[in-house]
């Protein structure tokens, strides 16, 4: 139904080596738990989940890499928090429209992060930026 908080928790980046030549940037994003994880609006308590989550990029060859670790909390209603809380203990899965706004949520927090953590570093950004061209008019 709705994240309604996000957090990191670890943040490790490495560069192993200058970059030189052609880098390839393998980036993956992964569930690693998921569990009850109730809140409290004022008074009322609200059944919700408690996703944990790792976003990496590998940079090759062997420049570096970086692991982002955090925890994206979800409320819905509990009859849906059961079911896939008892999904993920079961078979390691989340129902497609869940996991589909899981990952749009880290991915929206992670690939910013990922962004500033890479220029500080000195490494090349982890997703492709816009380029301009200009182009001499006729």
């Amino acid at each position: 139904m709705a994240v309604v908080g996000f957090n990191f928790t670890k943040i490790n980046v490495d560069r192993k080596q200058p970059v030189t030549g052609k880098i390839k940037i393998n980036n993956n994003v992964s569930i690693k738990s998921v569990e009850d994880h109730s809140i409290m609006f004022g008074k009322t308590k609200q059944e919700g989940l408690k996703f944990t989550f790792e976003f990496t990029s590998k940079y090759e060859p062997n420049v570096g890499d970086m692991s982002i670790v955090g925890e994206v909390i979800y409320i819905n209603e509990p009859n849906k928090i059961k079911e896939i809380v008892s999904e993920w203990k079961k078979n390691k899965k989340v129902p497609k429209e869940v996991m589909t706004e899981m990952l749009n949520a880290i991915l929206d927090r992670c690939n910013i992060q990922a962004l500033t953590l890479s220029r500080d570093m000195g490494m090349p950004p982890p997703i492709p930026l816009p380029k301009v061209q200009v182009e001499e008019k006729k």
